[in-house]
């Protein structure tokens, strides 16, 4: 059965939110979009604002969702949305570290590899990348 994980492009002032892992213990460490699993019935958006707060502490608003279906390891495909927080400040509830990522220092962490193709599409979509 496919699970369906939701992700959290964060921006801000042009800037991408990275989330480090830091369980299970074969991911610690990699860098990722916030977000996590959809919980039987609920809606999707609805799972990645839950997640956001609980994992960051803040509220987001979802935007545009990036790409299509963007698959992860075990079967499992992530939805990921561009997101703004609009209250709270971003802490690392369940993550080793945050960090703010300007456009050109996108790549300067080691993202997962399944996350490593939406950094892709979204270093397009960021003011002041090679793509705007």
């Amino acid at each position: 059965m496919t699970r369906l994980v939701v992700g959290a492009a964060i921006v801000g002032d042009g800037r991408l939110l990275a989330a480090q892992r830091a369980t299970p213990p074969e991911l610690r460490g990699g860098w990722e979009f916030p977000g996590g699993k959809v919980d039987p019935g609920e809606d999707e958006r609805a799972a990645l604002v839950r997640e956001c707060a609980e994992e960051l502490g803040v509220q987001v608003v979802l935007g545009r969702r990036v790409g299509g279906d963007w698959p992860l390891p075990g079967g499992h495909l992530m939805h990921v949305w561009l997101a703004t927080v609009v209250t709270g400040v971003p802490r690392p509830l369940e993550h080793l570290a945050l960090r703010w990522l300007e456009p050109h220092e996108l790549y300067d962490v080691a993202w997962l590899p399944a996350d490593l193709p939406v950094v892709t599409a979204i270093e397009k979509l960021l003011p002041g990348s090679a793509g705007t």
